[in-house]
């Protein structure tokens, strides 16, 4: 499965020129709906990602959920998700039913209370 289709790659980069140019203004941080969720299906791994850096594309922010009770907000690179395998040998897959209900910074909340992303 491919990971990032077109449209959510270009959404993601939309979302990072969007966040680079309020840098560049001195402005806060948008606080993005995640764009899409990719998880193991046999690791407990989750990402939510809300951009992709325009100046590197391979690197997306979102929150970052490897399984250790210790979610977190930061960078990571699209190749090394791809990478990934579970403890049966499965890859990292897109779940095509995911539709956000609350921005990154809310889902960063949640998962520090409960210890983990729950969607």
């Amino acid at each position: 499965m491919k990971l990032l289709t077109n449209s959510i790659r270009e959404q993601l980069l939309r979302n990072g020129r969007i966040r680079q140019a309020l840098a560049e203004e001195g402005k806060a941080d948008a606080d993005f709906l995640p764009v899409v969720k990719l998880f193991t299906p046999d690791a407990g791994c989750t990402w939510l990602l809300t951009e992709l850096d325009p100046d590197d594309p391979d690197i997306a922010f979102g929150l970052c959920d490897l399984g250790l009770d210790c979610a977190e907000l930061g960078s990571v690179r699209i190749s090394e998700i791809e990478s990934v395998h579970g403890r049966l040998g499965l890859p990292v897959e897109r779940d095509l039913h995911f539709c956000p209900t609350k921005t990154i910074a809310a889902y960063a909340e949640e998962a520090r209370l409960k210890g983990r992303i729950s969607v």
